[in-house]
């Protein structure tokens, strides 16, 4: 019975995520049908305004929002994992906004050099920040056993970083630092092959890392002493934890910028989906969610206002803040 539902839940997110791909090039201030769209994919057109739509700008979109919008519901996972609380993710515990600081500040000292700042250095500088950002959410969660005391923590380090930023960005001058103002709100927008790439290179890295980290993960479910009675090194394992997920967001933010709630929302939806905790079978099945879920968002985000685009945190936010006040809510109860 298990098999079957777990068989139905990767179909129905496998199929999801094919009508969404679709519809994300299919739709757009320049309609495109599918006839076109399989006659460009198979190389068949390459010279037409359709084709350069296809190749430079949707595709190239559609396979960051896949790789990055799988990447941070994984990500939110896994910290939920670490901390033992459904409701904590990249953006809830300020990672992104911390990664987001680090990147604005190092962006500016590149343009202020007149160099440009390349892949490598935007996935160190963003790594960097969620680092520092989870240290100082370790520390807190150190001093204080209490859940509510370590979101509130992690959303006042994430307004304090996001303030610090935005100082910068209007305080700045050249028109190539302004512009941080848009990826600072987070877009999947003006994403091409030569960010997708290492961007796909780097979640790989991190994905074949959770496959080594799954059996540990299902012990550590079931508590530190249990376990340590199995073998699981628990400082090794709560470190690779903490530098894979740091990673994962990381990636996101140097190239989307900070998207909010689906650390959160994606996971519990399909633990919800999956009835299980699993980890072998909801960390990939994240990936999947966080795919779909990113990709239906950023569609909405392009066309509800087309030809203005929304930042995709305004979706996100709109469809994924409700099912973090329904897990408070259903937490509480619960307590109560």
């Amino acid at each position: 019975m298990r098999e079957k539902r777990y068989v139905s839940g990767f179909i129905l997110l496998g199929i999801l995520l094919l009508i969404f791909a679709a519809a994300g090039l299919v739709l757009g201030s320049v309609s495109i049908s599918l006839k076109d769209i399989s006659w460009i994919l198979s190389g068949r057109e390459t010279e037409s305004v359709a084709a350069g739509i296809i190749m430079k700008i949707r595709l190239p979109r559609l396979a960051a929002t896949v790789v990055l919008g799988g990447s941070l519901a994984l990500s939110g996972f896994l910290l939920q994992n670490f901390f033992g609380n459904p409701i904590v993710g990249p953006f809830t515990l300020g990672i992104s906004s911390g990664s987001k600081l680090v990147v604005a500040l190092v962006m500016i000292m590149f343009i202020s050099r007149g160099t440009a700042m390349g892949s490598a250095a935007l996935i160190i500088s963003a790594f960097i920040g969620a680092l520092i950002s989870l240290g100082f959410v370790l520390l807190i969660s150190g001093k204080a056993n209490r859940a509510s005391v370590l979101i509130i923590g992690g959303v006042m380090i994430g307004y304090i970083c996001s303030a610090v930023t935005d100082i910068l960005v209007t305080f700045a001058d050249d028109a190539d630092i302004v512009n941080l103002h848009n990826w600072s709100m987070g877009s999947f927008s003006g994403i091409g092959w030569g960010e997708v790439r290492p961007a796909a290179l780097v979640v790989f890295f991190c994905c074949v890392c959770c496959i080594f980290l799954s059996k540990p993960m299902t012990a550590y479910q079931l508590g530190e002493e249990y376990a340590r009675s199995v073998g699981v090194n628990i400082s090794m394992f709560r470190a690779a934890l903490v530098l894979v997920s740091g990673l994962l967001a990381a990636c996101v933010t140097a190239y989307a910028g900070p998207v909010s709630f689906v650390g959160v929302a994606v996971p519990h939806v399909i633990k919800g989906l999956f009835r299980t905790a699993k980890p072998a079978v909801i960390m990939p099945a994240c990936f999947l969610g966080g795919a779909c879920f990113c990709l239906i968002c950023d569609l909405i985000s392009r066309m509800i206002f087309s030809p203005n685009e929304l930042s995709i945190s305004s979706v996100t936010a709109v469809f994924g803040a409700p099912v973090v006040i329904w897990i408070m809510l259903k937490r509480g109860l619960r307590n109560g």
